[in-house]
């Protein structure tokens, strides 16, 4: 884009978004196309209206990002909209399934379409209302009060649903905190390492050839990790755990660039999962399965205890019918898996009906989601923007690893939301926000880019010298 004015480059960028969404309403409104005539060998009846919503939705998140962040980054709402989409698409493929199956169930898509709306709104006033990033700084111990005190309300207050206390029900409206936590400790997170990173860079004592910071500068490492600890235990959320921990690590060692910050983080990790693994039942049983899913089809008295469930073999059973190119969308059996279909295990329904391939392209869609966000981290010219695009791209990439191992066997379950694609309001309002913040900060950091490249402004001002009389 050399030698182009800023405008010029402005709108290129919109430009290509513009054409993106387009795009992406074309998949997304044939997808669900797809999905009747599969099913039903008709067209959706809803699909006039589900192609006017996501028009919608691309065209006021498009005027919304040209006028309020112009210089953003025109990869992050397409991608953003098409996972949304998708996510919409499988919903109401899975509504079909379930309700000839469990009439009382109900329909979930109408509800994530509202949820999806109301998401993108948030992300709009957010980008309204928070004309530079740099101005979070000044609320980084509020929020990560805010954030504590939301991390322990379900401790205290949530509701036990499905085996974790990760939920908060008001009004009959379920609230998932965690949620939110992971942005508010990326923002608390980027503020304080920001002050702190000289002396958190100090090197202490070598220990098998690695050197490890001074005792006195583990003190945040150690009580993230406690907190943590108390998540895991108390609420049995492993993976909420696993985001908060990870998050910090990551941020930590970006900031210092000290390896020894990893191998702690790591040694921490490993020590905490293994206490609690051995000793709290609910991650014990769920351990359990991990290792040996196809023993919950053994007779009840020969199963190793905890076993309570054949989601985590299924799941399997569905990756491996869906093979490379998968059985087809409205072609599978996802209700085999039982109600977490419409959650974590969304992914297996990719994997049954649209194959490896399918998930290998959502998986890269994330991928290229947190490659944007590293990449502004890149281009930012403030150290609290570059952290911040980090943690937010961290706790997105971690989130897709607990959720995405979980289902595939890599790892144990964890129980979070597949971001974008899986049933939840808490989930998707705070995966807006956290959109709207990364489109922020690449907004931010362009237009320092141009700035630069014009070079500094000549403000010097020529002394007019006075005639001599009488000339």
């Amino acid at each position: 884009m050399r030698g182009l004015t800023p405008l010029t480059v402005a709108g290129a960028k919109r430009r290509t978004e513009a054409l993106l969404l387009a795009f992406v309403v074309l998949i997304t409104v044939g997808g669900h196309a797809s999905v009747g005539l599969s099913m039903t060998g008709a067209l959706p009846d809803n699909l006039a209206d589900f192609a006017i919503s996501m028009t919608l939705l691309a065209l006021v998140g498009h005027l919304a990002v040209r006028r309020f962040a112009a210089y953003a980054d025109p990869l992050i709402l397409p991608v953003t909209l098409l996972l949304s989409g998708i996510g919409l698409v499988l919903l109401a493929r899975l509504d079909t399934t379930y309700l000839a199956k469990w009439p009382k169930s109900g329909a979930t898509a109408p509800n994530q379409l509202m949820w999806t709306v109301v998401g993108a709104a948030i992300c709009i006033a957010v980008l309204m209302v928070l004309r530079d990033h740099r101005h979070l700084r000044r609320f980084i111990y509020i929020t990560m009060l805010v954030a504590l005190v939301l991390l322990m309300a379900p401790m205290f207050f949530g509701a036990d649903m499905y085996g974790a206390k990760r939920w908060i029900v008001i009004g009959g409206q379920s609230l998932q905190p965690g949620e939110f936590v992971k942005i508010m400790i990326a923002v608390f997170f980027a503020g304080y390492l920001v002050t702190h990173r000289d002396s958190l860079s100090l090197t202490g004592r070598k220990v098998l050839g690695v050197r490890l910071p001074p005792m006195r500068q583990l003190g945040p490492i150690i009580t993230v990790w406690i907190v943590s600890l108390l998540v895991l235990v108390f609420e049995r959320d492993l993976g909420t755990s696993l985001i908060f921990f990870g998050v910090f690590v990551v941020m930590l060692y970006v900031a210092t660039e000290r390896t020894s910050w990893i191998v702690c983080g790591l040694l921490m990790a490993a020590l905490g999962a293994f206490v609690v693994g051995s000793t709290e039942p609910h991650v014990k049983g769920r351990v359990a399965a991990w290792l040996d899913p196809l023993a919950i089809y053994l007779p009840e008295d020969q199963r190793p205890p905890g076993i309570v469930s054949e989601q985590s073999a299924q799941a399997l059973f569905s990756f491996g019918s869906g093979g490379i190119t998968g059985t087809g969308l409205g072609q599978g059996h996802p209700e085999l898996v039982g109600f977490a279909g419409r959650s974590d295990f969304i992914l297996t329904t990719i994997g049954e009906e649209l194959g490896l391939a399918g998930v290998m392209v959502v998986l890269l869609l994330y991928a290229l989601l947190a490659q944007r966000g590293l990449r502004m981290a890149l281009g930012a010219r403030d150290p609290f923007g570059k952290l911040l695009a980090v943690g937010l791209a961290a706790a997105l990439a971690l989130q897709v690893f607990v959720v995405a191992g979980g289902v595939t066997g890599l790892i144990p379950l964890t129980g979070k939301a597949l971001p974008f694609l899986a049933k939840g309001g808490s989930s998707l309002v705070a995966n807006w926000i956290m959109v709207a913040l990364l489109l922020r900060i690449s907004d931010s950091a362009e237009r320092q880019r141009e700035a630069d490249a014009r070079g500094p402004v000549d403000t010097t001002i020529t002394p007019v010298v006075a005639a001599p009389a009488g000339s």
